[in-house]
């Protein structure tokens, strides 16, 4: 299996809210921007995301992997329900990106650095 593959498969998972073949992908001591989440945190992490957004849906824009590393620029168009990133969206729909690294071992994510593009939700929810 190639990182490419992989991680096709792991947003696949993500998007079908597979939570119990989470384990397939994410290693059980991964953290998620320096914060050491374990794999049930991470879990709760996503799905109090899918929670927040219910019409959540990952979509790869670019991808590169360069073993252990994969580089992701994911987009999303979604209606966050409330308060998002300290925005009050409210269900109105944003489109943003997301920019993301991995460091995979042995086809399991351990380390996850991510950065979500709020200034793109910003401009949209003043217009």
């Amino acid at each position: 299996m190639t990182l490419h593959t992989f991680y096709h498969a792991y947003i696949d998972c993500l998007n079908k809210q597979d939570w119990g073949a989470l384990s397939q992908y994410v290693a059980e001591d991964v953290h998620h921007n320096g914060r050491p989440l374990k794999l049930a945190g991470y879990r709760a992490m996503l799905v109090k995301d899918f929670q927040d957004i219910p019409d959540l849906h990952f979509v790869i824009d670019h991808l590169i992997c360069e073993p252990p590393f994969i580089a992701a620029r994911l987009a999303f168009n979604c209606s966050p329900k409330g308060d998002f990133l300290g925005l009050n969206i409210d269900g109105r729909r944003v489109s943003f990106a997301e920019n993301v690294f991995y460091e995979v071992r042995s086809y399991r994510i351990v380390e996850v650095w991510s950065i979500i593009d709020k200034h793109a939700i910003e401009l949209q929810i003043m217009t």
